[in-house]
């Protein structure tokens, strides 16, 4: 009986994992080209915006369909766009990190790529 709560337990843990993953990736890159939920061109690392050959309006929008795309890889193969989600939030917690802006969203991205590197883990025993 214990065996078949704990495998449950995991299978929970996983579905709740790879949804939040599915979910916020795409509403957050949808949200690149509205701005509702908040001004994204503020997190541009300032270094970064001035190398730009475009608009930071521009670059965010490409990054919202990097999300988006994201987002329905993990929902389609999840091992494989856990470890992508995983590696694009601990990029972005970096380059928060190396101008020193918004360090609490770095902090939260890094447990977020840690969040979708063990779901990405997971989906090895689940799917």
């Amino acid at each position: 009986m214990e065996n078949i709560s704990s495998q449950q337990t995991v299978k929970q843990s996983f579905h709740l994992l790879k949804y939040t993953f599915v979910i916020v990736p795409i509403v957050a890159g949808a949200d690149k080209f509205t701005n509702i939920l908040t001004d994204w061109e503020q997190y541009i690392n300032p270094a970064m915006a001035d190398l730009l050959p475009f608009p930071a309006a521009v670059f965010m929008m490409v990054v919202g369909v990097i999300e988006i795309a994201a987002g329905i890889l993990v929902w389609k193969k999840t091992e494989l766009g856990g470890y992508i989600v995983a590696g694009w939030l601990t990029v972005i917690a970096l380059s928060l990190l190396l101008s020193f802006s918004y360090v609490d969203v770095a902090v939260r991205d890094l447990v977020m790529a840690i969040a979708a590197f063990s779901m990405a883990k997971l989906s090895k025993i689940v799917a």
